[in-house]
């Protein structure tokens, strides 16, 4: 995993220290300014459902205009660091309604390090959302990965045993879904979704995190991993939307040309 140089992650904090956020939050002349975000206040209040093509959960206010997309495999310690740090941010914004975010789950490690672990939970995952509990089991998921896999991985038994920490997840038709792999075609869709994403028939990798159709990868992959600039990046781009031609794609190029010298 490739982080940013200390050059380039100086540059993007003095930049957003500097105001460029504050001198922009009023908007542009002449654009209209969005309605006051919907607060949900816990994460079990937070919406969330199938999309349409039947493989990306969204999560967050419908009516917000920025989205995040995220692309997860419950196997990989990337993501879980990932879940630790610019994610946390990321829900706090879900949770005061100023974003919605999309989750594309993917299965791969099951294949590169064998089992099934990957596959398991994606399946209980999407049973969870099943009974409105995408959001709170997901967080579950993730705060026990590195015990999980050091353990063995995702079982049936221990899915179904770190259910039990979501109030109201578990009875009979989830216990179920769990056991049987109920949501078997939807895990191996959301793979296929995954790997037809990009240009590596393989998949981008994980975690990939889009803000408004924009990659956070290369030389800007760092920020995805430090709360305050994830934060900070996401609330720029909603606020004002060139910031992104303005700063952060001048300093992803900056960060690439570093890499490539050093």
């Amino acid at each position: 995993m490739k982080k940013m140089s200390r050059t380039v992650r100086a540059a993007v904090a003095l930049s957003l220290i500097g105001g460029v956020a504050g001198c922009t939050a009023g908007g542009r002349a002449g654009e209209e300014l969005p309605a006051e975000p919907v607060g949900y206040g816990s994460a079990e209040m937070l919406p969330e459902r199938l999309a349409v093509d039947g493989t990306t959960i969204w999560v967050g206010n419908p009516a917000a205009r920025s989205t995040v997309e995220m692309f997860e495999d419950p196997r990989c310690p990337v993501v879980e660091e990932y879940e630790r740090t610019g994610a946390r941010e990321l829900k706090e914004l879900l949770l005061e309604g100023e974003i919605k975010a999309q989750y594309t789950l993917a299965s791969f490690k099951d294949i590169r390090l064998g089992g099934d672990g990957s596959k398991r939970a994606v399946n209980a995952l999407r049973a969870a959302l099943q009974k409105g509990k995408f959001v709170e089991y997901h967080t579950v998921l993730w705060k026990f990965q590195t015990e999980v896999e050091a353990s063995g991985g995702f079982t049936t038994e221990r899915l179904l045993e770190l259910a039990q920490q979501v109030p109201g997840l578990r009875d009979a038709a989830f216990d179920q879904a769990v056991r049987t792999m109920k949501y078997q075609a939807f895990v191996t869709a959301s793979e296929q979704a995954y790997e037809n994403t990009g240009d590596d028939p393989r998949g981008p990798g994980t975690p990939t995190i889009i803000v408004n159709s924009h990659s956070i990868d290369g030389g800007l992959y760092g920020i995805n991993f430090d709360r305050k600039l994830f934060r900070q990046m996401i609330v720029d781009l909603h606020d004002s939307p060139y910031t992104w031609e303005k700063i952060y794609e001048p300093l992803k190029e900056q960060a690439e040309a570093e890499d490539a010298e050093s």
